[in-house]
């Protein structure tokens, strides 16, 4: 089956720029949407931006403006550019993927959903 590989995050300063990345790995025959969520301690994992397969975005309000998110469909990656971060931007960062088909030698099988193991980001004030 899929697994989702993710990459990037760390420390940054406040009102820096950052870019996470997440691929999704295996014989993958097609995924719907691809997005990013994070969650902080104690709170529920919350939708940061997610991208369609064929490009339509969704940004929560509070990084509306000042990230992109974007998609490579060839190589099954979507990737998240974060600008301006403020220090409330400081969680830990996981990729999902919605409906992901693969490929099988009988066939396209699947059609399940799939996490990152997440990516730490702090910002720091």
């Amino acid at each position: 089956q899929v697994r989702l590989i993710e990459s990037g995050g760390g420390l940054v300063q406040a009102g820096g720029s950052l870019r996470l990345s997440c691929t999704a790995s295996g014989s993958v025959h097609s995924i719907n949407d691809m997005g990013w969520y994070r969650q902080v301690p104690g709170k529920q994992r919350e939708l940061v931006a997610v991208i369609s397969n064929d490009g339509r975005t969704t940004y929560a309000d509070s990084v509306k403006g000042r990230s992109t998110i974007s998609r490579d469909n060839a190589k099954n990656t979507v990737s998240l550019e974060m600008n301006r971060l403020k220090p409330e931007d400081t969680a830990v960062y996981y990729c999902k993927a919605e409906s992901i088909t693969h490929v099988t030698k009988w066939g396209v099988d699947g059609a399940y959903d799939r996490w990152g193991q997440g990516t730490q980001v702090t910002v720091s004030s």
